[in-house]
Parts: structure tokens; sequence; C-alpha cells
């Protein structure tokens, strides 16, 4: 955790010269190590920025960085508005460390496009969507934990509810051609996440199979 932070710090300290890094370095932490995050927890962000350290990356690197330290920083399975609530909380850290408004709202701009509700038009976006959604091309035994940690998050959801919107979620990225926008995330784990996606609708059920046990 005290790498995570000095890190955080470091890159706040880049963006604007005011505030308490330090600070707000405590809460993103907090808020991403909370016990219910199965998946969406440090290891996911440490994931992430690994992602992001094996990139060619734009020059807008630190906004990248930025948006990915925010972009789960407001996550509750049953909430439809945790990409907005997290930008929210991306504008008003950013705004107390004194980040040009251009910087806070281009930020604020990516953490919105994690949602995913369709493809990232720009390179900056497609490069942070493309770490985000990198799980999915892993090798089996990952993305199989990956999938069970999601079900553990949503263990609120009843199974039939579950399995419904989990499969309309995976059927909906499968469409996507191609996948990952990016030529790198492309040829490394477009072949695996397509596969990863089939088996994981097919364990799912067709949509009028009846849950079992």
């Amino acid at each position: 955790m005290t790498e995570l932070r000095e890190r955080f710090e470091a890159l706040a300290r880049r963006l604007g010269p005011d505030g308490s890094p330090a600070a707000e370095a405590d809460a993103l932490l907090e808020a991403w190590s909370a016990p219910a995050r199965r998946y969406h927890g440090t290891e996911h962000l440490v994931d992430c920025l690994a992602r992001l350290d094996e990139s060619a990356a734009p020059s807008e690197r630190d906004l990248v960085e930025a948006a990915l330290w925010f972009h789960d920083a407001v996550y509750d399975p049953l909430a439809g508005d945790n990409e907005e609530r997290s930008a929210a909380w991306a504008r008003l850290a950013l705004g107390r460390l004194g980040a040009a408004p251009g910087t806070i709202e281009e930020v604020a701009r990516l953490v919105l496009l994690t949602r995913h509700v369709a493809p990232a038009g720009d390179p900056t976006g497609q490069l942070l969507c493309d770490i985000d959604l990198s799980i999915l091309g892993r090798g089996r035994a990952e993305f199989d934990r990956y999938d069970r940690g999601i079900r553990a998050e949503y263990a609120a959801v009843p199974d039939a509810v579950y399995r419904e919107r989990r499969r309309r979620i995976l059927a909906s990225l499968l469409e996507r051609e191609p996948l990952f926008r990016t030529r790198a995330f492309r040829e490394r784990y477009e072949t695996a996440a397509r596969a990863n996606l089939r088996r994981a609708i097919e364990r799912l059920g067709s949509p009028d199979q009846r849950p079992v046990g």
C-alpha cells in the first residue's frame, strides 16, 4: 500500500500544485480496499497500472493513470451510477489538488468511458478501456477467478436475475468487432477474450434455461 500511495502522490504533484496528495491517496486507497470488493479492489487497480506501464502510452499518460485511479473509486454493485459518482469524485479531488480545469474534465470524461456502453473513439480513451477490459483476455484460470469475483460482489442479486444481466453484458462485449481498440491489446488479448467470453456465456445458460441449484 505504501508504494501505491507514493505513486498516487507523485501523480497528483504532476497534475496539480496544491492540496494534500497524501489525504487524497488515503481516501482513494480506503475505498479501493473495501472488504466487499472481490474483484474491483486494489488488486485490480495494481493490475491496471501495470498494464499502463507496459503500454506505449500517448502523451496523455498521466490523464490515463488518473482515470485508472478514479474509475472504480465508487463501486456499489447495486447502484447504477458508479462511474458518474467516480467522475464526480475525480473532479472534486483534482480540483482540491489544483489541477487545470481542462485536465479535470478530461479525467472525468475518461472515467465515464469505463461504463463500456460503447467503444471509445479516441486513442486515450481506447487505451484506458482496453486496460480495464484486459482481464477478459487472460488465461483461463485468471479469467475464471475474475468471473467468480464478480458473482461474489453481486451476491445479493438472485441467481436468475444475475445470470440474465450478466449474459447480456458479456454478449454485448462479444459482439464488438474488435473488442480491443488498440493494436497492442488486440494482438495480445483478443483471441483469448473471445474464448473466455463464450465459455462464460455458456456457463450462464441460454436465456430460457432455468438456473441449476
